[in-house]
């Protein structure tokens, strides 16, 4: 029987579904034998023991990239080797992927990326982790394993770099903003740990040296974090969030606006999000584009954002919110009508407004029934008098409040035809 590792305590995830049933234990089962060990490590380990949903499960295992290819193909898996060189290669088992890492420590380290060589020491492996809920391991039989105190950090949900945080940092200043995005998706208290702010304020001219790419991700996930209020006001307060999106922040409209998603039972969506927090005009559409390094169907909802949330109001009416909703599409009526909520003066529960964001919920526009065969028909010929007429029918249809019936439709084709129904 193989010697258990030191750092083993009485926590267990043992019978847990997700460790026990579907691709994983086969996975396990081939690399956790004849020599080597393999167990489930980070996020999955993490929120398993928070009760809360497992996503994608990382693996970590004693035996180096090649063994694990020899092993998994012998086994009838698919292996890519997407990281071979840093020691990860992913294991695709029925369509499912994992991702296997060989145990290893840091040689070298630039703040963007690590040169690491292969060990076998789990604890060592732990350590040149980032936090210490990140750095807990569980054994196929549900023992988990801690070196680093994340069990204690757990408990009560705080989030704390592994050792010294200004050398993690230094490691890759990634970490900073990792740091917070944790503290708001795992931690309990409004300000995160004393030390780690310290660490973070110290190494912020780090995050210049960082791809967009990757800070984008970060920010992405922030914002949308069950805790992003106060994580974001501390890191306004820290002088981070200026850093972060080169402008002006409007934490009182990023609050508000999470309040009116859940008003109208959204899902947090991050784009809406960061529009809230940093949207106001068109140039600032323009800068988090370049600053982030967004989509361009990213920047263009902030480009619509910062143009149409000031168009929005309660006061507008039912036929012509209809008509706005029409014309805009569900996603950009929903986006401006909830930043101007989350900018107007009133509270979540006003009615008025939730009636307004909440449109699309119970009201699908209807298709503009007419068709360019409709006017040829009435002598239209192709080319701009046909776009025209058409246009102006459209405008029509709308005004009367999208009727259907072909009598309606016959008067809107003769007025836009300029021709007798």
């Amino acid at each position: 029987m193989m010697a258990q590792p030191s750092g083993a305590i009485s926590r267990s995830l043992a019978g847990a579904a997700w460790l026990t049933a579907g691709a994983l234990p086969r996975l396990l089962q081939v690399l956790d034998c004849d020599g080597e060990q393999a167990r489930v490590v980070g996020g999955a380990v993490r929120n398993a023991l928070l009760d809360l949903a497992v996503g994608e499960i990382d693996v970590a295992t004693t035996a180096v990239p090649e063994e694990v290819v020899r092993r998994v193909q012998a086994a009838g898996f698919k292996s890519v080797p997407t990281g071979i060189a840093h020691g990860t290669v992913t294991v695709v088992i029925d369509k499912h992927p994992f991702e296997v890492t060989t145990l290893r420590k840091d040689v070298e380290t630039d703040g963007r990326h690590a040169k690491v060589a292969f060990g076998r020491d789990w604890k060592t492996d732990a350590e040149r982790r980032d936090f210490t809920i990140n750095a807990l391991s569980a054994a196929r039989d549900g023992t988990v394993y801690d070196y680093a105190g994340g069990l204690a950090d757990l408990a009560a949900r705080r989030v704390r770099f592994i050792g010294q945080a200004n050398r993690r940092i230094e490691e890759d200043y990634l970490r900073i903003l990792r740091f917070f995005r944790f503290h708001a998706a795992y931690g309990s208290s409004e300000h995160p740990y004393a030390e780690g702010i310290a660490a973070c304020i110290a190494g912020r001219a780090g995050l210049d040296a960082l791809s967009r790419e990757r800070v984008r991700m970060e920010v992405m996930k922030l914002v949308v974090a069950p805790h992003a209020v106060p994580t974001l006001i501390s890191m306004a307060d820290a002088g981070l969030l200026l850093h972060v999106l080169g402008g002006v922040s409007y934490l009182a409209s990023f609050e508000n606006m999470a309040k009116a998603e859940a008003a109208i039972g959204l899902a947090p969506d991050p784009v809406r999000r960061l529009g809230a927090l940093g949207v106001l005009i068109a140039e600032d559409a323009e800068r988090l584009w370049q600053k982030l390094r967004l989509t361009n169907v990213e920047h263009e909802r902030l480009a619509s954002l910062a143009e149409g949330w000031r168009r929005m109001s309660p006061a507008f009416g039912e036929p012509a919110a209809r008509a706005l909703l029409y014309r805009l599409g569900p996603q950009a009526f929903t986006d401006h009508a909830l930043l101007g909520w989350a900018r107007s003066l009133v509270s979540a529960s006003d009615k008025d407004w939730h009636a307004l964001a909440a449109l699309p919920q119970r009201y699908t526009a209807p298709v503009f029934p007419l068709k360019a065969a409709d006017f040829v028909k009435r002598g239209v010929e192709k080319g701009p008098a046909l776009g025209a007429a058409l246009r102006a029918a459209e405008a029509a249809w709308i005004a009367a409040g999208f009727p259907g019936d072909a009598a309606a439709l016959a008067k809107i084709i003769a007025a836009a035809t300029k021709s007798p129904a």
